[in-house]
C-alpha cells in the first residue's frame, strides 16, 4: 500500500520537540551530564553506539546517547545518518589484530598459551550483584597498578588458532581475490559474497545476532562451537595516500575479534577438520563479536556442503533482518498517519460484512449458490 503523507499538525510537532528537551534535560537542580563522561564511563554503550552506527567516534557516539536519551539503536540510527553527510577521503589498509596490543586476550580451548591468558577488563567472573555505592567502589587508589599490557609482548602475541593450523587441523585462511564490497557504498545483494556478509553484521543489531549465535547453540544450525580466541585491544590505522606511496600511521582504534572453531565433519575433497567463524567489532565488544562468528559459521553451510534448515543458516533471511536501523524505520512507520489507507480497508470491511449479511438472510439454495 501507497503511504499518503498528511499535512498540518506543525504546532503539535513543535509542542512535542520542545516536551523531548525538557524530558532529555530532566530535574534542572541536577548536574547536566556531559558527553566527555558517556565517553569515560559507559563504554560499552558508546562501542554498541560505534558499531551498529558504522562510525568510529566515540566522541559523537556519547552525543547522540544524550540526543536520543540513551536509547542505543536511536543513537546509532542518528550517528548512522550523520556518516552519511562525511567525505569518503580514502580506504585504510587492511588492519593486522596479530599486531594488537591487547589489553584482553582470552582462548577456551586452550589453557596455556603463549603470552598467557589475560583476562583484561570484564565482568565475566563478577558475581552479578547490584553495587549500591558503585561510585565508591569504583575509586581508583593513587598507587593502584596500571594494568596496560607491555605493547612491547602485547605485539608478539601468536593467534591460538594459528597452533591447531600448525597441524592442519583447522581449514586455511584464504585470502579474497576480489575487491571487498562497501556496503556503505553499495546495496546488499544476493547471493552475498563473504566479505558483505561480514560487513551487514559488523553493523548488525547486537540482540538479533545474539538470539540467531544462541539458536544455533540450541539445535538450530548443527554446529558446536568453541571460542578460539578472543581479544580486544587497540590496532593501528593506516593509509596509503596515493601522492607519497608508502603507509602512514594516522591513529589508533579499539577493535573485538573473535575467532569461533567448530567441528567438520569433512568431505569428499577435504579432510576432517575444524571450520572457522569470524567476528569484528568496533570497541570492547565480546558478546557481539562471539554472536557474529556464530553466525558467520552458520552461514557458511551451504558452502560447507551442509544442509541448510535453520534460521540462521539461511544467509538471506538474517542479512534482511539483522540491521536494526532498516528495521526501526520499518517497524516506526507505522506510528505515522495512515488514515486514508485505513479508510480503504475499514470500507472494505464493511462491504464485506454486508455481503456476509445479505448471504445469511437469503434463501437455502441461494445461500448455497452466493458460497460457491
Amino acid at each position: 500500500m501507497a503511504y499518503v503523507a498528511v499535512k498540518g499538525g506543525e504546532a503539535a510537532i513543535a509542542a512535542a520537540h520542545a516536551w523531548l528537551a525538557r524530558v532529555r534535560r530532566g530535574d534542572t537542580r541536577l548536574s547536566a551530564i556531559a558527553a566527555a563522561q558517556i565517553v569515560a564511563q559507559l563504554g560499552r554503550a558508546v562501542d554498541r553506539v560505534m558499531a551498529e552506527g558504522a562510525l568510529y567516534d566515540p566522541q559523537l557516539a556519547a552525543m547522540a546517547i544524550l540526543q536520543a536519551q540513551g536509547d542505543l539503536i536511536e543513537a546509532a540510527f542518528l550517528v548512522r545518518a550523520y556518516r552519511t553527510t562525511l567525505p569518503r577521503l580514502i580506504d585504510s589498509d587492511p588492519v593486522d589484530t596479530a599486531a594488537m596490543r591487547t589489553q584482553r586476550r582470552i582462548s577456551a580451548i586452550f589453557k596455556d598459551l603463549p603470552g598467557g591468558q589475560r583476562l583484561g577488563p570484564t565482568t565475566d567472573y563478577t558475581h552479578r550483584l547490584l553495587e549500591f555505592d558503585i561510585s565508591a567502589v569504583a575509586a581508583i587508589k593513587p598507587d593502584a597498578p596500571k594494568a596496560d599490557p607491555d605493547p612491547a609482548i602485547a605485539a608478539t602475541l601468536p593467534r591460538a588458532t594459528d597452533l591447531l593450523g600448525a597441524e592442519s587441523l583447522i581449514e586455511g585462511e584464504v585470502p579474497s581475490l576480489n575487491e571487498p564490497i562497501d556496503l556503505t557504498m553499495s546495496p546488499l545483494a544476493f547471493p552475498a559474497s563473504r566479505d558483505e556478509r561480514l560487513q551487514a553484521l559488523a553493523r548488525g543489531d547486537e540482540g538479533f545476532l545474539l538470539a540467531l549465535g544462541y539458536s544455533t547453540q540450541r539445535g538450530y544450525g548443527h554446529t558446536h562451537p568453541f571460542v578460539g580466541e578472543l581479544r580486544m585491544g587497540a590496532v593501528g590505522l593506516r593509509i596509503t595516500p596515493p601522492e607519497l606511496g608508502f603507509a602512514i600511521d594516522i591513529g589508533d582504534i579499539i577493535l573485538t575479534e573473535c575467532q569461533m572453531v567448530n567441528q567438520f565433519a569433512g568431505s569428499k575433497t577435504t579432510p576432517p577438520q575444524f571450520t572457522r567463524g569470524y567476528g569484528l567489532s568496533f570497541g570492547h565488544a565480546d558478546r557481539r563479536a562471539m554472536s557474529m562468528a556464530l553466525v558467520d559459521r552458520a552461514m557458511r553451510a551451504e558452502e560447507l556442503g551442509e544442509d541448510v534448515s535453520a534460521p540462521a543458516q539461511n544467509v538471506e533471511f538474517v542479512l534482511s533482518h539483522c540491521d536494526n536501523i532498516e528495521a526501526t524505520g520499518f517497524v516506526e512507520h507505522l506510528k505515522l498517519p495512515h488514515h486514508v489507507d485505513f479508510q480503504s480497508e475499514l470500507e472494505t470491511i464493511r462491504a464485506m460484512r454486508r455481503e456476509a449479511q445479505a448471504t445469511k438472510g437469503a434463501a437455502p439454495d441461494e445461500a448455497d449458490n452466493a458460497g460457491l
